[in-house]
């Protein structure tokens, strides 16, 4: 099998495109987001968001259009918006409440390594055939290499605000309020990997 075709044949979970569908209806309304999906080709997605894993080239491909449609200011404020619904879905239906309670009691350095481990865990539901790595600490680093979301862009910034935004949201509900994260390398500009700094 080639290389292109297991790219095509990887899935993601749905929230790359349902949350940013979500996004786009609360900050440009109906008409503007159905426009971009069928400037991505995936019209049938606005008025019924899938359910279940999706390919990631759909995924590439209205993250692509987004780019594409918006300015860069623009573009960037909708990705981080779906990532950021995109974390408050995972709290409110994939991270037991359990599990959430004892994180949020734990010194945040304790937190931050078993959020990580679950992260790791999990990380085939978003980074398609990309490679997760990561490594707790001060900062704690997430890394994808073959992103799915900027595969193939070149940019001047870095692109991938939509993960960014999701694991900046889970790390200031389960770790510490003050969490920032950034992408501090990305492939769009040239790097081998997308790399995410996550500091509290």
């Amino acid at each position: 099998m080639s290389a292109g075709s297991v790219a095509s044949a990887a899935r993601i979970g749905p929230n790359a495109i349902v949350q940013l569908a979500e996004a786009l209806r609360a900050l440009t309304g109906e008409a503007r987001g159905a426009q971009l999906f069928q400037a991505a080709g995936l019209a049938r997605y606005w008025d019924a968001p899938p359910q279940q894993m999706v390919d990631e080239a759909e995924v590439l491909r209205l993250h692509s259009a987004l780019r594409a449609e918006f300015d860069a200011e623009a573009a960037t404020t909708l990705a981080r918006e779906a990532g950021r619904r995109t974390g408050d879905y995972l709290l409110a239906h994939r991270i037991p409440r359990a599990a959430q309670w004892l994180l949020k009691r734990l010194p945040a350095s304790l937190a931050s390594r078993l959020l990580l481990s679950a992260i790791r865990r999990h990380a085939w539901t978003f980074a398609g055939s990309g490679t997760f790595t990561a490594r707790a600490g001060r900062p704690t680093w997430f890394r994808i290499a073959d992103c799915p979301i900027c595969r193939g862009a070149t940019s001047g910034q870095p692109l991938c605000d939509f993960y960014a935004a999701t694991f900046e949201r889970l790390f200031r509900v389960l770790v510490h309020p003050g969490t920032t994260v950034a992408e501090t390398t990305c492939q769009a500009c040239g790097a081998d990997a997308c790399t995410f700094e996550a500091r509290w």
